[in-house]
Formats: C-alpha cells, sequence, structure tokens
C-alpha cells in the first residue's frame, strides 16, 4: 500500500469517527430534549379573576396539558378536589391552580344552620370579615311611637361567618317606611342556631341598620344584658 492510499484510508477512517461522533451528539440532544419534556398531564388554569372567600366551582378554570416535571407538587390536575372548597387570596387570571391556593369550606356544627343575610357593603362588612371571622350582631330599631326612643340591640353574639358573596347593588326600596336603605349590599352567611337565625332574619327585615363587629380572637361572648341594649337618653 503506497502512500496516496494509505493517506485515502486514514480519510475514510476519520470520516466515519466525524459521523458516529455527530450521530452519538443528534441522540444526546434528543435524549435531553426529551428528558426536559417528558410525558404530559393534565393542569388547570384560572380563567378569571376569583375573590378570596369564595366557593369554587369547576367553570372558574381551564384545563391545559402540561410536561409532568414542570408542575410543582402541590399542583392541582383533578378538579374533584375543588369540593367543598373556598379560595384563600386573589386567583389571578392565567396562574395554575394549585392545593396551597384553597382551603375547606366551613362547616356547620350540630344544631346549627346556614342563614344568609344582606349587610350594607359600607358599614357592614369594610373588607375585612372573611370566612371563619367571629362577630357580633347589632341592629338599631326605631321606635314605635314618636315618644319611643330608638334603640341599638346586640342580638346575635360571637356569631360564626361562613361565607362572604360580592358587592349587590340594590334597587331602591319603594317603600314607606322610614328605614335607611343601603346603595350596596353584601351577602353574609352565618352557621347559626334556631334562635339566632329568627333574630338576624328579623333584624334584616325590620331594623333601620344592621352592622356586624369583628371580635378580637378570644374575646368571649360573656356581654351582660344590660349592657344588650342602648338608648341615647340613658347614655351617662
Amino acid at each position: 500500500m503506497n502512500s496516496r492510499q494509505r493517506r485515502g484510508v486514514i480519510l475514510l477512517i476519520l470520516s466515519v469517527l466525524c459521523a458516529l461522533g455527530a450521530f452519538a451528539g443528534v441522540l444526546s440532544v434528543v435524549r435531553d430534549a426529551q428528558s426536559k419534556v417528558g410525558p404530559e398531564v393534565a393542569a388547570y388554569r384560572v380563567k378569571s379573576e376569583v375573590q378570596p372567600y369564595t366557593a369554587l366551582t369547576g367553570g372558574q378554570f381551564e384545563k391545559i396539558e402540561m410536561p409532568k416535571r414542570w408542575l410543582s407538587a402541590n399542583a392541582v390536575t383533578d378538579l374533584t378536589q375543588l369540593r367543598g372548597k373556598i379560595a384563600v387570596t386573589t386567583l389571578r387570571p392565567g396562574s395554575l391552580l394549585q392545593s396551597d391556593m384553597i382551603v375547606d369550606r366551613p362547616a356547620l356544627r350540630p344544631g346549627q344552620q346556614e342563614v344568609a343575610i344582606m349587610i350594607d357593603a359600607a358599614t357592614g362588612v369594610a373588607g375585612k370579615i372573611t370566612p371563619g371571622s367571629r362577630v357580633n350582631v347589632y341592629a338599631t330599631f326605631q321606635g314605635k311611637k314618636q315618644t319611643d326612643p330608638d334603640q341599638s340591640k346586640i342580638i346575635v353574639t360571637d356569631a360564626r361567618v361562613l361565607d362572604v358573596g360580592r358587592i349587590t347593588a340594590l334597587e331602591p326600596d319603594r317603600g314607606d317606611d322610614n328605614r335607611q336603605q343601603a346603595t350596596e349590599a353584601v351577602p353574609i352567611t352565618f352557621a347559626l342556631s334556631t334562635l339566632d337565625a329568627q333574630r338576624v332574619t328579623y333584624a334584616e327585615s325590620f331594623a333601620q341598620r344592621v352592622r356586624l363587629a369583628l371580635v378580637a380572637p378570644g374575646g368571649g361572648t360573656g356581654i351582660p344584658d344590660r349592657d344588650r341594649t342602648y338608648e341615647l337618653a340613658t347614655d351617662k
């Protein structure tokens, strides 16, 4: 074999080695891409803004497909996880739904029932009352006669809030009573005994105003009967 033939063989061997190296490089890139993508799984994205403490439904989210390795361990992949849940913070459109964004809705205890009433948004809630809050319910009543004094009463103490709805615009009341009319109200759902449910329902129907006072944790509910009714004339 002369020198020219030897050079040809060497070049041929080098070409084969380069081709094998390029093929190995392509395989490495493909395997790396596959490892980064991996199998896809279902996830859920928020369609429109969801306010805190709102009950959740499947219609508030859209299904998307994502590589499994890109999902966090607490990503929600099954909408059955939403049953009995509420949002704990504002859910922004486009956000990926995760389990730490939701909590169980407060449940009723034996002997309690859910009662929802409309509370004046301007004077009754102020954005600080949320599900799980404890509140005292105040109502002001006009005297039945002109000579009777107006009164403010604590009608329910330590009521547990289950849900706070969205602010709703109210239509003007065309009745001829003298009660002050709210223009916006928020539906508040309470867990109450039968008697307390009757009290708040009566207040919603006949009181001039119904207000909620947030009770501090561990504040207790011991309000003497003499302090549950207030009249300006007796204030000293």
